[in-house]
């Protein structure tokens, strides 16, 4: 369940970041989840001095995941294309 439960909030996080870098057009759901998961580490690591894993579910680690995905798709955009959209 706990697998699960990661792939939804993931593909949503991403989902939700993508919308706010504009990059949705461009990213499929797949991607959307990699982010997500991927953005909820980096955003563990920056705001819970660590991993959110083990935390539980709560609005706060909700944003910090959501921001972390956010600063991942701002990287890819440096990477990509030399500057943020």
């Amino acid at each position: 369940m706990g697998l699960i439960l990661w792939l939804v909030i993931g593909g949503v996080i991403g989902w939700l970041a993508s919308i706010i870098m504009r990059t949705d057009a461009q990213q499929g759901i797949f991607l959307n989840i990699v982010v997500g998961i991927v953005g909820a580490f980096i955003g563990g690591l920056i705001f819970a001095g660590g991993s959110i894993n083990h935390a539980p579910l709560t609005l706060y680690s909700f944003f910090a995941s959501l921001l972390g995905a956010v600063i991942l798709l701002a990287i890819v955009n440096l990477v990509r294309r030399g500057a943020v959209r």
